[in-house]
């Protein structure tokens, strides 16, 4: 056999190299397309291929079940037997007539529509003890078993919460908000929190340890808040124009599913950790008509946390957010914190931001430790009245724990920001903190005009910002 040539070789390498070029052009080439003309055009697509649920037409009204108005008897048993029945009967509308209900957790099913009737309010019992057994579920971007969120459902397929009612959480300054430990929230000193050792940070500490989730069990002991809906590892879910308040922790959160609409909904609950909507791990989402006015983060896109996120690796992708009121909120659309699995593909357009209690418009959080790839994120027709920090801001040093570096490099890249409207841009316009080692690319912006800023542009760490029609402080850049 003759052996090979060195030029042979060379050829090899030669052919090698050129193929990944070519491969890096099509990626290069076609952000490039996206990054265009397509761009919203794609963001059409994605709303049209979002399956919406439909129901057959019964219905099952709770009070047929046993369930009493005012306020004071629990009608856990007579949802459930509601539910039961719509299921037994091939799906349909549970209806909650007008009045006040008090109750426990909500499970839903697979071909169920809870319907909140004008003027009905559901209430959730403060009895901790009502949330038990445990669940499999979330918090922080980390699975656990733990309470039950306040409405569930778990690998379910079609469900729905409509109507033009208020799910009320009745979580204040005695119940729920205290474990998050700050005294702002009605925390006391020496009482529990979930800031103790049994609860975060054994948490954590079982995420980096890769416990299997079935045994990183909580609840009753425990000190760590449910969310108030949660579709875990669900196909078609829909919840439309109902009001949410009063929530424990995060309030509206897809996990690991795919085909959401979230459609006309009211969010206003001011205490910890208040999200008012989190996809995490989920594709294909559709926020739409909505009002938010938050303790935290309006939108939050999520995929997990550390040693969680890569072991899901499911990515948040193909999420379009549109003609939504932002008001009172950490910010206004976020990409994170949570973020080890990546986000992709996020579009926001025709919405609104406005208070002097939202600190900024577009976040993007991140650490050496979450990692994680952010890619496509366009943004168009934005209204800003006020913000207090920034416009836009992209942190890859986010931390407000300690020990917040890792080995997990973030990626950023191809951020759009086009049609944007600032009256009262706050601290700073534009604000970028990248990473030596991986430098934030591809930030554009468009017919962005930024008014009142105390510092238009900060950057470290990134490439130079495409400017095209932009003006901040009445400067063009």
């Amino acid at each position: 056999m003759k052996p090979f040539s060195f030029s042979i070789i060379i050829i090899a390498l030669v052919a090698v190299f050129s193929s990944c070029k070519d491969q890096d052009s099509r990626i290069a080439a076609k952000d490039t397309v996206v990054a265009k003309d397509s761009i919203w055009q794609r963001a059409d697509e994605i709303v049209q291929n979002i399956a919406i649920p439909s129901f057959p037409d019964k219905t099952f009204n709770i009070t047929d079940f046993g369930a009493k108005a005012g306020g004071e008897v629990d009608n856990t048993e007579a949802f459930r037997k509601a539910i039961a029945e719509c299921v037994a009967q091939g799906g349909g509308m549970v209806l909650v007539p007008q009045g006040k209900f008090l109750t426990g957790p909500i499970h839903l099913k697979s071909n169920v529509n809870l319907h909140l009737q004008e003027g009905a309010e559901v209430l959730f019992t403060t009895d901790k003890d009502a949330y038990l057994p445990v669940v499999h579920s979330s918090y922080e971007g980390v699975e656990l078993m733990n309470y039950s969120p306040l409405i569930y459902a778990y690998g379910e397929k079609n469900v729905a919460v409509t109507g033009k009612g208020i799910f009320n959480g009745q979580a204040d300054n005695k119940n729920w908000w205290p474990w998050a430990g700050k005294d702002t929230y009605g925390h006391k000193d020496g009482e529990p929190s979930q800031n103790d050792e049994n609860n975060l940070p054994t948490l954590r500490n079982m995420n980096e340890k890769g416990v299997p989730v079935s045994d990183r069990v909580f609840g009753k002991g425990h000190q760590i808040r449910p969310s108030f809906f949660e579709a875990f590892e669900c196909e078609n879910v829909l919840v439309k124009g109902v009001t949410f308040t009063n929530a424990p922790f995060w309030i509206l959160h897809p996990i690991k599913s795919e085909n959401v609409t979230i459609d006309g909904v009211t969010v206003n609950s001011h205490g910890p950790n208040n999200d008012g909507c989190d996809p995490e791990y989920s594709k294909y989402v559709h926020i739409t008509n909505c009002v938010f006015n938050t303790g935290d983060d309006c939108i939050a896109i999520k995929s997990g946390r550390n040693e969680d996120g890569r072991r899901v690796a499911i990515p948040s992708e193909n999420i379009v957010i549109e003609n939504c009121i932002m008001k009172d909120g950490h910010g206004g659309v976020v990409i994170g914190s949570e973020i080890s699995a990546g986000v992709l593909n996020v579009f926001v357009r025709n919405c609104k931001m406005n208070s002097p209690e939202l600190e900024r418009a577009i976040r993007i959080k991140t650490n050496t430790k979450r990692g994680g790839t952010i890619r496509n994120i366009y943004v168009k027709n934005l209204e800003v009245g006020e913000v207090k920090e920034a416009v836009l801001k992209i942190n890859t040093h986010y931390g407000i724990y300690d020990n917040q570096e890792g080995e997990f490099m973030p990626v950023i890249r191809n951020i759009r920001l086009e049609d944007v409207n600032v009256e009262k841009g706050g601290k700073f316009g534009i604000l970028i903190t990248g990473r030596e080692e991986s430098p934030v690319k591809g930030v554009s912006l468009k017919n962005v005009t930024i008014k009142g800023a105390e510092t238009p542009v900060s950057i470290e760490h990134s490439e130079p910002i495409k400017y095209e029609n932009t003006t901040i402080n009445g400067k063009k850049y």
